[in-house]
């Protein structure tokens, strides 16, 4: 495994950080910092995306010949990185990560060409909709019915923990096509106008107090038979393939920059008549975590060398990425939570999303308990960690 960067992937990285320095505003950063949210609040991505545009930076894992920067595997990695470090914006990824790649692979020209430059523009939000009340996990099970009724298709049913379906003005959809044979097979995938009639969205508000999950509901809602991406009972298919892009990422970047401000807090707050950081007990846990943030890294790292150089991590590697990255980020928002003590009590709702300059806690303190509190959904969404185990069993151990 090669960790050394090379003189080209150097100045590369530099040049990602002059562009950071320079387009990265105070204000977007005092914004991002407060955030307790996966993603950022849709005015702030906005404001993100456009700048990124503008810079040809958007989609750094798109081939060129559809807008995208055409960068490497390694590229791609130290960019992911240095926005972590930096704590940038964190732009949804159901348009440009998701939806995108989806069209490339199974979409027609006439969808390619009119949807892949407004995923790029910023012009259309997209957000994501295969969870119902009933279909988590077993994303099979799912009832929302579509009807082919001439040129169009009517769908029926619901869709919950839609992340910013608030903000999106575009859906990809997951419907029953089917109902006789294997579950999978008769499920079809469809892009959906959010403002079609019969589609609503009604808000979800998480133990965190954030606003950032809904229910989106179709009732009747007619959509034009060239919606359809692919072919008709074959959205499983698609789904999966979608799916590879959901998890994984540089969750080290993340995760060293939240230890960061761990360390930051705990040389703040006194216990015992000494700062916290000093504290035997804290200090083990603290040096724990980082052990196990530098396994993270490790396993990205050689994950990224082994594709740089044409090689296969394996398909247990994104499992094994995600199962590490989500579990340790609950553990290091714990270490923080508890640092802060009884300044996590008050509700900085408001603080947060900067309506208010004062608040009853110091700066620090105020995203911690929400940070905590929304990391706990971390192991759940893009694949449980029960679901990672059990892909680890069967790929990795043969069980």
């Amino acid at each position: 495994m090669e960790l050394t960067l090379s003189a080209e992937h150097a100045n590369f990285r530099d040049e990602v950080r002059a562009f950071l320095d320079a387009k990265l505003t105070p204000d977007m950063r005092a914004e991002a910092a407060r955030s307790a949210g996966v993603f950022s609040d849709g005015p702030l991505v906005r404001r993100w995306h456009k700048v990124l545009f503008e810079q040809g930076w958007i989609a750094p894992s798109w081939p060129v010949e559809y807008g995208g920067c055409g960068w490497s595997i390694v590229q791609r990695y130290i960019w992911d990185s240095e926005l972590a470090a930096a704590n940038a914006p964190t732009i949804p990824a159901m348009g440009l990560q998701m939806c995108g790649p989806v069209l490339m692979r199974f979409g027609t020209p006439a969808q390619k060409a009119h949807y892949l430059p407004r995923i790029l523009s910023g012009e259309h939000y997209w957000c994501q909709g295969y969870s119902e009340p009933g279909a988590g996990s077993d994303l099979a099970a799912l009832q929302t019915k579509a009807v082919r009724d001439g040129d169009s298709y009517v769908i029926n049913g619901s869709k919950i923990w839609t992340t910013h379906a608030h903000f999106a003005n575009r859906i990809f959809v997951l419907a029953r096509t089917r109902a006789e044979g294997k579950p999978q097979a008769g499920i079809s995938f469809f892009l959906v106008d959010m403002a079609t009639k019969g589609l609503s969205v009604a808000p979800i508000v998480s133990i965190s107090g954030d606003h950032e999950v809904n229910q989106v509901f179709f009732e009747d809602v007619r959509i034009p038979a060239d919606a359809l991406v692919g072919a008709e009972n074959d959205g499983w298919t698609v789904a999966k393939y979608l799916l590879e892009f959901e998890r994984g990422g540089a969750f080290a970047s993340r995760l060293e920059g939240a230890l960061a401000q761990v360390r930051r807090i705990a040389r703040e707050e006194m216990s015992d008549g000494r700062a916290l950081i000093a504290d035997p007990d804290f200090a083990r846990r603290w040096a724990q975590l980082a052990l196990e943030i530098s396994g993270v890294a490790a396993l990205e790292r050689r994950i990224i060398s082994t594709l740089s150089t044409g090689g296969n991590p394996g398909p247990s590697a994104s499992s094994m990425l995600k199962l590490k990255g989500t579990e340790t980020m609950q553990k290091v928002t714990e270490l923080a939570l508890e640092a802060v003590a009884h300044y996590a009590a008050p509700d900085t709702t408001e603080a947060r999303r900067g309506l208010t300059n004062s608040a009853p806690n110091p700066t620090y303190a105020i995203p911690t308990a929400a940070r905590y509190l929304n990391a706990r959904a971390s192991t759940i969404y893009g694949g449980s960690s029960e679901v990672q185990r059990n892909i680890l069993a069967k790929m990795a151990l043969g069980l």
